[in-house]
């Protein structure tokens, strides 16, 4: 049997964690850069977003960010314009939700768009609406059951 010479597989390259930056500076847009949100992701490395100049762009994931920044749904991320290609663009960098929120707040990003808070936060305003998840038993249907 031949000798393991590497440093280790794949549960080593599992363990890493470089995505996870405690606190590192907010990036705003420069010039042929655009914010947009996620509509859907793709596969592919590949996701389709509405950018904040009202147009919905193909995005491809660049190879820094495969495999270690996961994107979904609902992100709110800096993409890079292709001079080139008006329809397609390149995710450059992925805000975290507090970077996000800060984004908003110092007007960078338009008021009517919905940050991704959380599966959390958006039940929690269905719940009040609806009020049909649970059923109240009164002391008199429990003695007749």
């Amino acid at each position: 049997m031949p000798k393991n010479k590497g440093k280790g597989g794949k549960n080593r390259k599992r363990g890493k964690n470089e995505a996870d930056d405690e606190k590192r500076e907010l990036v705003f847009k420069e010039d042929g850069q655009e914010y947009a949100q996620v509509l859907r992701m793709l596969g592919n490395g590949r996701c389709d977003v509405q950018c904040i100049d009202n147009v919905k762009r193909l995005c491809h994931i660049r190879g820094k960010m495969h495999k270690k920044v996961w994107i979904a749904a609902g992100d709110i991320i800096l993409v890079g314009l292709r001079d080139y290609q008006d329809d397609k663009a390149d995710v450059i960098l992925k805000y975290m939700p507090d970077e996000a929120r800060l984004l908003k707040a110092y007007g960078e990003l338009p008021e009517n768009i919905r940050l991704n808070e959380g599966i959390t936060g958006a039940m929690d305003d269905e719940d009040d609406e609806g009020g049909d998840d649970y059923i109240e038993f009164e002391d008199e249907d429990i003695d007749k059951i």
